[in-house]
Parts: C-alpha cells; sequence; structure tokens
C-alpha cells in the first residue's frame, strides 16, 4: 500500500505543470505593450486578453506548440523553419526570443540573414519571465491521463 501512494506521489509530481520563474501580475501589465500586435483567445473564440489584435498570432496555448505553426497566421518562413526543424515554445525559447527576435532565429538557424516579423523586443530576461507567467495561464488543460 505505501509503494502504491508513493507511486501516486512521484506520478502525480511528474504530471504537473512547471511553475513559471516570472510574476503573472507584473507580466500582465507588460503585456498591455504585446496586446497592440498579439490577443489571446481560447478554441471557442473568448477573448481571455488582450484587445482581439491579429497582427501576431493569438497566443492562447502557445507554450508546448510547434514555432510557426497556429493554423491560420501568416508566420515569417524564418520562423516556419525553426518550428520545423523542431523548435517548440517553452519558458526557455519564449524568454530568449522575446528579448531579441532576429537574433534568436539567427542563432537558432545558424542563419546570419535569418529575418524575424517581430520587430518588438522585451528589455530584459525577468520582464520576459514576467510575461511568460501570464501567458502560461492561458492554456488548454491538459488530456487527462
Amino acid at each position: 500500500m505505501k509503494l502504491k501512494c508513493a507511486l501516486v506521489a512521484v506520478l502525480a509530481t511528474a504530471a504537473a505543470p512547471a511553475l513559471a520563474a516570472g510574476d503573472a501580475t507584473k507580466g500582465e501589465v507588460v503585456f498591455n505593450q504585446c496586446q497592440t500586435c498579439h490577443t489571446v483567445a481560447d478554441a471557442d473564440g473568448k477573448k481571455l486578453a488582450g484587445k482581439g489584435a491579429k497582427i501576431g498570432p493569438n497566443l492562447y496555448g502557445v507554450f508546448g506548440r510547434q514555432a510557426g505553426s497556429l493554423e491560420g497566421f501568416k508566420y515569417g518562413k524564418d520562423l516556419v523553419a525553426a518550428g520545423a526543424a523542431g523548435l517548440v515554445w517553452d519558458e526557455a525559447q519564449f524568454v530568449e526570443y522575446v528579448q531579441n527576435p532576429a537574433a534568436f532565429l539567427k542563432a537558432n538557424l545558424n542563419k546570419p540573414n535569418a529575418v524575424a516579423k517581430m520587430a518588438f523586443k522585451l528589455k530584459d530576461a525577468a520582464t520576459a519571465e514576467d510575461v511568460y507567467a501570464y501567458l502560461a495561464q492561458f492554456s488548454p488543460a491538459p488530456a487527462a491521463p
């Protein structure tokens, strides 16, 4: 019985999402700058954050998604190439990308002339972590095991 309880506890911990390093409350304030281009709307189209802008992709459920793969959005070719090469958005990738999208793609693709359509940059890693923590709230619930 003890072994069964210990196994359940280990599995529950392993299945739990990792906590974001940032502060979601601070990230919400910073996201006011991001909502000029981005929105967060669930699968039913309900707006959860942002003003409904469609210049950038919808950020609902972005984490765990292959880069450049949201159906119906026209991404830059280099971001699509990074996704095709295996780039999946997680905290580390997101934090690095939003600080300098062009530099991130150049390094990620090992392509000195890589271009990012997103020109906006967050000032530092702490600010990017805050935005990540805020956006991480807007993900569909994981499927039941």
